[in-house]
C-alpha cells in the first residue's frame, strides 16, 4: 500500500492509455489461472424477461435474489423470475433492505418501498408525497443505504433521510458523488469538500477533497481491516481508515484501473468488478488469485454489480444479463483451450505430472504440492497426438493404449512397443520367473508381455480368444484372467493351459449382454443389468453378490472403480455416483451435476485422494473435491412461492411472502385465508434458493386434511389439488438434495369455505324454514289427525253399512243358493225322469226290434214249413197264422206307444216336426225319430222292415222334403228342430244355410 501521490493528476494521456492496455493484457494473460474452472450459469435478458443491465444485487433471508434492473426490481426465487416495475417505469439504480425488512428503492423522481399486502404479494408505497414540493424533482437515486432505523437515498443534488415516517433533506456543498457505510457511520463523497461523515446529524470531513485525485469517483466499498477497501471509476483501489485514504496496489492492476464494484468473500479475499476485464479475484494483500472473464464463461466483461450469497456463491450483474458463479462448488471443469474440446478417456499420475488421455492426444500438466489439484496453474501441453484409450502407471512406468498400438512414456515422449493393432487396457498378472508380466487387451484379443532388462517382450496372443478385449482383470486366487465382452458374455482364461471358457446367461448371469468385469477390493465383480454378480468356483457359475446386493439391489451398473479410502465409484445408466464407506452403513451419493456430461460408454474415474477425483467427460475432464463436496452441506430453505385458487382462471391467494420482503417469518393464524368453494382447486408452487446443487433438489409434500401421508420425492416444483371439499387444510413442503440434506418443513394453511348452500347464512335460513316447516307440519298434522278421526268415523260407518250390505248379500246368496239347489234338485229329478224315459224308450225300441226280429224269424220258419209240405199241419191253419203275423196292427200299437214316449223325452219332437212339415208321412216321421236317436241305417232298416238301401232312399227323399242342403248334417238339423220353437223354421233354415 502506498499513500496517494498528487502526481496521479499529472499523468500524460499517452501514458494512461499505455498503462490501461498493459493492465488489460496482464489480466487477460491470466484469464485461466487454474486448470480447474467453475461452470458459470448464465441468465440472458430473454430468460428473465427484463432490462439488460443490473445495477445492484441483494438476497433476502429466505434466499431470494433481488436485482436492481433497468425495468424495475427483478426477483429470482430459484425457479422463477418476476419483475416489479416502479409506478413511473424508470430505472432502479439501487435498493436496500431496511431494519423493518422492507425493500427501499429509488428511480427517477421516485422513492419508496416494497412491502407486502395481506395476500403475500409485494406492493409498492411511494414516499414522494412526504417531500416538499420543491424537493420532489431530484432526477435519479444512485445509492440507498440503511443505518439503524434510518434509510438514506442519494441523488446528485440531495440526500433524503427517511426516519419514523418523515423525510429530511441533506444538501451537498457541490454535488454528492457517492454514499455508503463506513465503520457503522454514513459517509458521502462531496465533489468539492471530499469524503464526509455524518456525526450527530452534522457533516464532518473525513478526507478533504484536496487529498483526492482529480476525477475521483467512488464505485464501491467493502470492509477491510479496520476500514474499507474502495474501488473507483478510473483511479484504481484505495483503503480508507481513520488515518486517511491510501492507494492499494493489487497484482495485475494499476493506479489507473477502473473498477465498478467490490465485495469481500467469507475467506477474506475480494472480488473486483471491472468495466472491461471481468472479475478479478485477489487476496487481502493484493495477490492475484484468478480472473473471471468471458473466456471463463461470463456473458460479457462489463461488471455492474456483485453479490456473495448465503452459500458463498457469486451473483454477477452484467452490462447485458446475469451470471451465477458456483464459487463454492466442489466440481470444476478441466478443459483448457489446448484440449480443443476433445473427449476425455484416461488419466494417470507419473513423475509429478498429470497425464490426460483424450480423443485427440495425450497431454501433461506439472503439479506442485497443492492439496486441491484443480488450483494447479494451467501449464498443460501436448505430448502425443491420436486417439488414446488408456494410460496406465505401474512400477515407475507409464503405458499408453492408443488406436495405433501399445506405447511407453520415455523422456517426455511416447515410444511404440507394439503397433500391430490398437490397445485398450493393461493389467499385470503373476507369472513364474517373471517379476513383471503384463496382460494387454487389444482389438484382436489378449496379448501377454514380459518386462525384462528395461524392455517389453511380446509373449504372444492367447489362442481361442478371437474377440476384442477391452475389459480385462487378473484373478490371483484362481490364477486366471477374466475378459468381458458387452455382447458375448464373460471369458475365463486359465493361464496354466490357456483354456478359454465362455460364461453367458446359461451360467447364472442375468443376461449375456452388457456384462463388465472389474476388480474391486481385490475381488472379481461383474457389473450387470441386474446388479453385481460374483463367480462361484464350486458350482462354476455366477451368482448375485451377497455383499453388494444390499447396496445396489438390481441397479444396472456399467462401471466400477474403488479408491484408496475404500469408496466405490460407479455409473448407473448415465449418472455417476459413489458408495461411501466412511460410516458404519455404506450409503450412495449421486452427482447429478455431472448427469449427461460424462463420456457414456467410456466412463473413467481416476481417484488420487478424497480431494482429487478426476472423471472423464464429453469435453475434457471434471475434478471433484469429494471431501469439500460432502462438507458443502448448508441448510436448505424451501418456501412456498405461490398459491393459486382455480376455477376457470387462476386467482392468486398467496404471493410467497409471509411478512415483509426480508422477514424470515411464517404464516400466522390470522392470515389463514378462506377460499370460496367456487375456487376449490388449489395449486402450490415452491422452490429453494438457487445454488450449485440445484439440479439435485427433490421435493415431497403433504396436504393435511386431504392426504394420508407424505408423497414420494419428486423433482416437480408444483402440486395441484382439484375439487377439495370444504374444510381446513395445511400444505407442507420439504426439500432435499443428493447428499440427503433435508430442509425444514414450510407450511401454508387455508380454509375451503362450504358452498353457499352450506354457509352460516344458509343454515340460518334453513333454521327459520325448519321452524316454519315444523309449525306448518304441526298444524298440518293436527288437521290430518282430525281428518283421520273423521275419516275413521266415516269409514266405520261405511264399514257398518258395508257389513250390513254384506249380510244382506250373503242372505240373498243363501236364498239364491237354496233356490239354485232346489232347481238343481228339480233338474236332477227331471234328468232322472228323462233318463228313465230314455231307458224306457230305448227298451221299447229294443223290444220293437226284438219283436220284429222274432216275428220275422217265425215268418221265415213258417214259410219254410209251408214250402216243405212235410209236416202234418193243416194248410188252412197255417195260412191263418201267417196272415195274423203279417198284420201290422199290433206293430202300429207298438209305434203309438213309442211315439208318445219319444215326444215326452224329446220335447214333442215329432209334434214339432209334423207342425213344421205337415206333408211328412208316418214312415217319414218314424225315419226322423230313428235318425234323431242316432240309430244306424241297419238298425233303422230292421225297425222299418226295409232294406238298408231303402233307408238311404228315405234319407234322400226326407232331405228334399225338408229342403236340407246336401252338405248339411241331417242329425244336426233334427236336433235344432227339437231345441227350437214351433215357429223357428226360418231360423233353422238360416242355420243350415
Amino acid at each position: 500500500m502506498l499513500f496517494l501521490k498528487t502526481n496521479f493528476q499529472r499523468c500524460m494521456p499517452l501514458k494512461l492509455s499505455l498503462m490501461v492496455c498493459l493492465v488489460a493484457f496482464m489480466i487477460c494473460s491470466k484469464g485461466q489461472s487454474f486448470i480447474g474452472q467453475r461452470e458459470v450459469v448464465n441468465f440472458t435478458k430473454q430468460a428473465y424477461n427484463a432490462g439488460r443491465q443490473n445495477w445492484k444485487i441483494l438476497q433476502d433471508k429466505q434466499g431470494r435474489c433481488y436485482f436492481a434492473n433497468n425495468e424495475g426490481v427483478l426477483i429470482f426465487d430459484g425457479s422463477f423470475w418476476k419483475l416489479y416495475p416502479l409506478p413511473n417505469k424508470t430505472i432502479v439504480w439501487s435498493f436496500d433492505f431496511g431494519n423493518d425488512n422492507k425493500l427501499y428503492v429509488g428511480g427517477q423522481d421516485e422513492i419508496g418501498y416494497f412491502g407486502t399486502n395481506k395476500y403475500g404479494n409485494l406492493s409498492y408505497t411511494s414516499l414522494k408525497e412526504l417531500l416538499d414540493t420543491e424537493d420532489q424533482k431530484f432526477a435519479d437515486v444512485w445509492n440507498i443505504v440503511h443505518l439503524g432505523n434510518d434509510v438514506f437515498f442519494r441523488t446528485t443534488s440531495k440526500i433524503f433521510r427517511y426516519h419514523d415516517g418523515k423525510i429530511t433533506v441533506l444538501l451537498p456543498w457541490s454535488a454528492w458523488g457517492y454514499m455508503g457505510i463506513y465503520n457503522n457511520q454514513l459517509i458521502a463523497h462531496d465533489e468539492e469538500k471530499g469524503i464526509m461523515v455524518l456525526h450527530n446529524n452534522q457533516w464532518q470531513t473525513l478526507v478533504p477533497g484536496s487529498a483526492l485525485p482529480a476525477g475521483f469517483y467512488i464505485t464501491g466499498m467493502a470492509p477491510y481491516d479496520n476500514g474499507s477497501l474502495i474501488t473507483t471509476a478510473k483511479n484504481g483501489l484505495f483503503v480508507l481508515n481513520d488515518k486517511g485514504i491510501n492507494s492499494f496496489q493489487a497484482q495485475g492492476t494499476s493506479a489507473m484501473q477502473g473498477f465498478t464494484s467490490v465485495i469481500q468473500l467469507n475467506n477474506g479475499s475480494y472480488l473486483l468488478g471491472t468495466y472491461n476485464n471481468g472479475i478479478i479475484h485477489i487476496q487481502a494483500n493484493g495477490a492475484l488469485i484468478e480472473a473471471f472473464t468471458k473466456a471463463e464463461g461470463l456473458q460479457n466483461n462489463n461488471i455492474k454489480s456483485l453479490l456473495a450469497d448465503q452459500f458463498h456463491n457469486i451473483w454477477v450483474g452484467l452490462e447485458n444479463g446475469i451470471s451465477f458463479i458456483p464459487f463454492n462448488s466442489a466440481i470444476k471443469h478441466i478443459n483448457p483451450p489446448v484440449f480443443n474440446d476433445a473427449s476425455g478417456f484416461a488419466m494417470a499420475l507419473h513423475e509429478q505430472q498429470l497425464f490426460f488421455g483424450l480423443s485427440n492426444g495425450i497431454y501433461s500438466l506439472p503439479i506442485t504440492n497443492t492439496l486441491d489439484l484443480s488450483f494447479t496453474l494451467n501449464n498443460v501441453h501436448r505430448i502425443a497426438e491420436g486417439q488414446t484409450w488408456q494410460l496406465y502407471h505401474y512400477k515407475n512406468l507409464l503405458l499408453a493404449g492408443k488406436e495405433e498400438g501399445f506405447f511407453q512414456y520415455n523422456n517426455s515422449s511416447f515410444t511404440p512397443i507394439d503397433v500391430s493393432t490398437g490397445y485398450w487396457t493393461f493389467k499385470p498378472y503373476d507369472a513364474k520367473n517373471d517379476s513383471f508380466a503384463l496382460a494387454a487387451g487389444n482389438y484382436l484379443g489378449l496379448h501377454l508381455f514380459s518386462y525384462q532388462n528395461n524392455h517389453f517382450i511380446n509373449k504372444g496372443i492367447i489362442p481361442n480368444l478371437n474377440t476384442s478385449a477391452r475389459y480385462v482383470e487378473y484373478d490371483s486366487a484362481l490364477h486366471c484372467i477374466w475378459v468381458s465382452h458387452p455382447y458375448r458374455g464373460v471369458y475365463k482364461i486359465n493361464l496354466q493351459n490357456n483354456n478359454v471358457q465362455l460364461y453367458t446367461a446359461a451360467n447364472g448371469l442375468p443376461s449375456t449382454l452388457n456384462n463388465h468385469v472389474f476388480k474391486i477390493k481385490n475381488e472379481i465383480l461383474i457389473a450387470t443389468e441386474k446388479g453385481i454378480y460374483t463367480y462361484n468356483a464350486t458350482t462354476d457359475n455366477f451368482q448375485s453378490s451377497a455383499s453388494y446386493q444390499p447396496i445396489f439391489d438390481s441397479l444396472s451398473i456399467r462401471y466400477l472403480k474403488d479408491d484408496a479410502a475404500g469408496n466405490i465409484w460407479f455409473v448407473h445408466e448415465k449418472t455417476i455416483g459413489v458408495v461411501d464407506f466412511s460410516t458404519s452403513k455404506p450409503f450412495i451419493v449421486y452427482l447429478p451435476e455431472l448427469s449427461g456430461k460424462i463420456l457414456s460408454g467410456f466412463e473413467h474415474v481416476f481417484p488420487i485422494d478424497q480431494k482429487n477425483i478426476f472423471i472423464s467427460g464429453e469435453s475434457g475432464f471434471y475434478h471433484l473435491n469429494y471431501l469439500q463436496y460432502k462438507q458443502n452441506i448448508h441448510p436448505l430453505t424451501v418456501y412456498i412461492r405461490n398459491v393459486n385458487a382455480k376455477n376457470k382462471e387462476a386467482n392468486m391467494v398467496f404471493g410467497g411472502f409471509y411478512g415483509e420482503p426480508n422477514a424470515d417469518a411464517s404464516q400466522s393464524a390470522e392470515n389463514f385465508p378462506s377460499i370460496t368453494h367456487k375456487y376449490n382447486s388449489v395449486q402450490f408452487q415452491y422452490s429453494v434458493a438457487f445454488d450449485e446443487q440445484q439440479s439435485s433438489i427433490e421435493y415431497r409434500y403433504w396436504l393435511k386434511g386431504f392426504d394420508k401421508e407424505w408423497s414420494e420425492w419428486t423433482k416437480k416444483s408444483e402440486k395441484e389439488y382439484t375439487n377439495l371439499p370444504a374444510g381446513f387444510y395445511t400444505f407442507q413442503i420439504q426439500a432435499r438434495n443428493n447428499l440427503n440434506n433435508t430442509s425444514a418443513i414450510s407450511s401454508y394453511s387455508f380454509y375451503i369455505l362450504p358452498p353457499w348452500y352450506k354457509s352460516i347464512w344458509a343454515y340460518l335460513v334453513y333454521g327459520i324454514l325448519l321452524i316454519v316447516m315444523i309449525m306448518f307440519l304441526y298444524k298440518f298434522q293436527e288437521n290430518k289427525i282430525q281428518q283421520k278421526q273423521e275419516k275413521r268415523m266415516l269409514e266405520e260407518r261405511k264399514k257398518y253399512e258395508e257389513e250390513q250390505r254384506n249380510l244382506e248379500y250373503q242372505h240373498q246368496l243363501a236364498l239364491e243358493k237354496a233356490e239354485k239347489e232346489l232347481i238343481q234338485l228339480k233338474n236332477e229329478k227331471l234328468e232322472s225322469e228323462i233318463n228313465f224315459k230314455n231307458a224306457e224308450l230305448a227298451s221299447t225300441a229294443m223290444n220293437l226290434v226284438q219283436k220284429k226280429e222274432f216275428l220275422l224269424k217265425i215268418k221265415d220258419e213258417l214259410s219254410k214249413i209251408n214250402k216243405s209240405g212235410k209236416e202234418q199241419i193243416e194248410l188252412n191253419e197255417l195260412k191263418k197264422i201267417l196272415k195274423e203275423l203279417s198284420e201290422e196292427k199290433n206293430l202300429n200299437d207298438e209305434w203309438e206307444q213309442f211315439s208318445v214316449h219319444f215326444n215326452q223325452v224329446h220335447s214333442n219332437f215329432l209334434l214339432k216336426l209334423k207342425s213344421l212339415y205337415p206333408d211328412l208321412t208316418a214312415n217319414e216321421l218314424k225315419l226322423c225319430a230313428y235318425l234323431r236317436m242316432n240309430l244306424s241305417s241297419k238298425e233303422i232298416a230292421q225297425l222299418m222292415s226295409i232294406s238298408t238301401r231303402g233307408v238311404e232312399i228315405g234319407r234322400y227323399r226326407l232331405r228334399k222334403k225338408l229342403q236340407i242342403p246336401s252338405d248339411a248334417n241331417l242329425f244336426r238339423f233334427l236336433l235344432d228342430i227339437e231345441e227350437s220353437n214351433t215357429d223357428g223354421v226360418s231360423s233353422i233354415n238360416e242355420k243350415n244355410d
